[in-house]
């Protein structure tokens, strides 16, 4: 019987590589990540079907991975110009059938196209659009990554932070939160001030370090 789900390889597994192997294995998709970095890689064994600890830029190794086999492979290392070129390169003269790879900015993204990517990924870029479109229009965004510790979220407010200005809060100094964006119903204040008084209605757009959001989801 033919398989009717396809086969992902995901090369990378930072932040971005970890979201789309686990989002694509939630969706009952077979995903194989492969990273040099073997903390990475055990974190990462019982999340997706298989994880590799291995250099993918070996590529004898690669090919007896059998990556010519995989329907879609995600090179998702875009701070390392070189390992993802070379990658995206090796990949489809192995025989994958789409290659769509993270660029760090416009001239990487040329590059990958003429390597031979089907798709390049500029996640920063268009998140950052995406900031700027949802704050003109009053839709503000989820969750973006802005380092490897930092994060910009939207959150509601704290049951403790209602009815109380930012000034009284204070709390960039007392938590490590910097609150850059209200939502009031349709309207945004894109620079509160300080007498600003959170409201329970209000969504708050904040940067925060991903240790601080974590604490406030739960």
């Amino acid at each position: 019987m033919a398989r009717t789900n396809r086969q992902y390889i995901v090369v990378g597994l930072g932040r971005f590589g970890r979201a789309i192997a686990e989002t694509l294995c939630e969706a009952g998709e077979e995903v194989l990540g492969v990273d040099m970095n073997m903390d990475l890689v055990e974190n990462m064994r019982d999340r997706i079907t298989q994880a590799v600890q291995m250099d993918a830029m070996d590529r004898e190794a690669m090919t007896a991975l059998g990556v010519k086999d995989f329907d879609v492979a995600f090179v998702t290392m875009g701070s390392d110009i070189r390992a993802s070129g070379t990658i995206t390169l090796m990949l489809k003269e192995l025989g994958v059938r789409r290659v769509i790879a993270k660029a760090h900015d416009d001239f990487h993204g040329r590059m990958l196209e003429k390597l031979g990517a089907d798709e390049v990924l500029f996640p920063e870029r268009d998140m950052g659009r995406r900031i700027a479109h949802n704050l003109v229009s009053g839709s503000i965004i989820d969750y973006l990554e802005l380092s490897p510790t930092y994060s910009m979220a939207e959150v509601r407010p704290m049951r403790e932070w209602i009815g109380k200005s930012l000034e009284d809060l204070s709390l960039r100094s007392s938590r490590g939160i910097n609150i850059i964006a209200i939502k009031h119903g349709e309207d945004v204040d894109p620079m509160p001030r300080p007498e600003t008084v959170i409201r329970e209605e209000d969504v708050l757009l904040v940067v925060a370090r991903d240790d601080t959001l974590a604490r406030m989801a739960r």
